[in-house]
């Protein structure tokens, strides 16, 4: 009978690509879950993910070397790494871009108690916007978890909302995106401050400043947004 992974092992697995397990629960029992490793269904989820521009040194080697090519670059890296941390702890890895699709979205919510912003992205007290989940492990096993404390969300005392007043084309309203107005915008020559140096509206956030990506990651994804569908 093998060990059962402890949240140490899964950081220590995880660290060397610079994640980091943000949070997980214990699926109850009436819960249609997905299968784990051997079993039918998974007993624990961990979400795997980063704070920060920590995953980006370990994806830029990687894509300068193995990722020549691929459509989706980070994707490809997150599921080459989450699936050899899976390997070494005895889990199966997951990601949002599987189908079936998976509940990422209620997951994260349900791991640390984030609340979405106003831009729609869910906010970290501490790491403001720039966070993210780059796939999940699921295990067999029952995995032990520190009791969680309820998480501030900083966006209800937040009274000025910069969020919502920074983008040169108001695609954000509280409550919906207007997707095609802000990828518009950004294939033009307008759109050059935002295309180079990221999101204005996420930037506005005065949460978790000193996490925000650097210049490189913050294009990456400008230019994959606008090159999406």
């Amino acid at each position: 009978m093998r060990n059962i992974p402890t949240l140490i092992s899964i950081a220590a697995a995880l660290g060397p690509f610079g994640l980091i397990p943000r949070g997980g629960f214990v699926f109850s029992d009436d819960e249609d879950t997905p299968p784990g490793l051997i079993r039918e269904h998974a007993r624990s989820v961990v979400l795997a993910g980063h704070a920060g521009s920590s995953i980006w040194p370990h994806f830029s080697r990687w894509r300068a070397h193995e990722g020549r090519g691929s459509a989706d670059p980070l994707d490809s890296w997150s599921k080459q790494v989450l699936s050899e941390a899976g390997r070494q702890l005895g889990a199966r890895a997951v990601f949002p871009s599987d189908k079936p699709w998976l509940p990422f979205q209620q997951w994260a919510k349900r791991a640390e108690g984030l609340k979405p912003s106003p831009l729609g992205l869910l906010i970290h007290p501490v790491y403001g916007l720039w966070h993210a989940y780059r796939g999940a492990l699921l295990f067999d096993e029952e995995i032990s978890f520190p009791e969680r404390d309820e998480l501030d969300h900083p966006c209800e005392r937040c009274e000025a909302k910069p969020c919502l007043s920074a983008c040169p084309v108001d695609a954000f309203d509280g409550i919906g995106f207007a997707v095609e107005a802000c990828r518009d915008y950004l294939r033009s020559n307008g759109g050059k401050e935002c295309r180079d140096g990221g999101c204005l509206a996420r930037l506005a956030c005065p949460v978790g400043r000193e996490y925000a990506y650097e210049a490189a990651q913050q294009r990456f994804h400008m230019v994959a947004f606008i090159g999406s569908s």
